[in-house]
């Protein structure tokens, strides 16, 4: 029986105990036991032989990893110990010294600093480029340029870049298309159906979804799963039992719970959009956002964040996040609970003031997280603390 996305991240299962036990249990273990001598050989001999050691694969973890594979429409995938494990992952071991990396310049601060501090030591070469410039994506290509990397929507600007644009692009010049997801999550986009290669996530965000524990993953084309995987076996940034455990049971409730933040992220942008505070405001589906067609075109929500820049700047962005008496300040997003977050003093502080401002990240800018609570007391909360401002 052909059964939905949805139904499927609720019912897929690793293998039972035999106890009968309807949730699956956590697989609490370091290692695996062989019957015979012969058989530890031949799982060493076989690179994909599951249950040898947890660092390789664990059945809870695989359980995660195979909905998640199922919800972004790919053919294997990784868990990692963390989003930005995962990033790095999908970068390190596809690449080498003398390759090439096309990046957008409107990234995380931490794969900011990966591309433009860390890739250069191992003789990895990077441009960055403008999210949507294409004559710049263009312009970028090299001889031994071999992957482009990019997230849509972006963190914190909400930058939406074209999908179906990208994956064309990389067709022509043969390129690995490595997508960040986490913004938008399984649920509302599918970067693999215009062409991605690659599909990373911090799973720590909305998959989780209650800020509880850490965790990363990596799908897509079986090929270059395959090296990411050797390469972790090696590396060791897996995935544990437990936390993969709590990921796999909170993907049973995303669809739901992602509706429920769009629905009240949408709530919020639309009451403050025009607000006399507010320089101007982001959320990809509201027809003012820049890239509102694009975002329309390729995500079936619009997301649990929004951004706005507060006219009074640096300043007015601590006064309002001191103001705050509802929702949470933390260096997060993706929970049950509200958040807001002053990226220019957290998550891109340690980029230059030069920096910060190539890529958008101005001195008053807000990002704000919608959770699950009564939109209304969201609202109130950020009315009242845009009157310190």
């Amino acid at each position: 029986m052909a059964l939905n996305k949805q139904t499927q991240a609720i019912r897929i299962q690793a293998e039972k105990t035999g106890e009968k036990e309807h949730s699956t249990p956590v697989f609490l273990t370091s290692s695996f036991t062989f019957e015979t001598a012969e058989d530890m050989r031949a799982a060493f001999a076989d690179e994909n032989d599951d249950n040898i050691y947890s660092r390789y694969s664990n059945p809870t973890v695989d359980e995660f990893v195979k909905k998640m594979c199922m919800l972004e429409g790919a053919e294997a995938g990784f868990a990692t110990a963390s989003g930005m494990a995962a990033v790095f992952n999908s970068i390190f071991a596809l690449l080498k010294a003398g390759d090439h990396l096309i990046c957008c310049s409107s990234v995380f601060g931490s794969t900011y600093a990966l591309a433009t501090k860390f890739l250069p030591r191992y003789g990895i070469e990077c441009t960055l480029v403008s999210a949507n410039a294409n004559d710049e994506w263009e312009a970028a290509v090299q001889p031994n340029t071999k992957m482009i990397y990019l997230e849509t929507p972006t963190n914190p600007q909400l930058e939406i870049l074209d999908l179906e644009w990208a994956g064309d692009f990389c067709k022509r010049h043969q390129l690995i298309f490595n997508v960040d997801n986490c913004f938008a999550s399984p649920i509302l986009q599918n970067p693999i159906e215009f062409g991605a290669d690659i599909v990373s996530h911090s799973a720590t965000k909305w998959i989780d979804g209650q800020g509880r524990v850490l965790g990363g993953v990596v799908v897509g084309r079986a090929d270059l799963i395959h090296d990411i995987y050797m390469f972790c076996r090696n590396t060791g940034p897996s995935m544990s039992p437990f936390n993969a455990w709590v990921l796999t049971k909170s993907l049973e409730t995303l669809d739901v719970r992602m509706e429920r933040h769009c629905k009240n992220a949408l709530a919020i942008a639309s009451y403050f959009e025009n607000h006399d505070k507010i320089s101007w405001l982001k959320y990809p589906f509201l027809p003012s956002h820049p890239d509102y067609a694009i975002a329309k075109k390729q995500m079936r929500a619009g997301g649990g964040i929004l951004c706005f820049e507060l006219k009074g700047g640096i300043e007015s962005g601590r006064k309002f996040l001191d103001a705050l008496q509802l929702l949470s300040m933390t260096p997060n997003l993706g929970d049950t609970r509200s958040i807001a977050s002053h990226p220019a003093s957290t998550t891109h502080s340690k980029l230059s003031e030069a920096e910060r401002l190539s890529v958008g990240i101005t001195p008053g800018l807000i990002r704000i997280s919608a959770g699950l609570e009564y939109v209304q007391d969201v609202i109130n909360d950020i009315e009242q603390a845009l009157t310190s401002c």
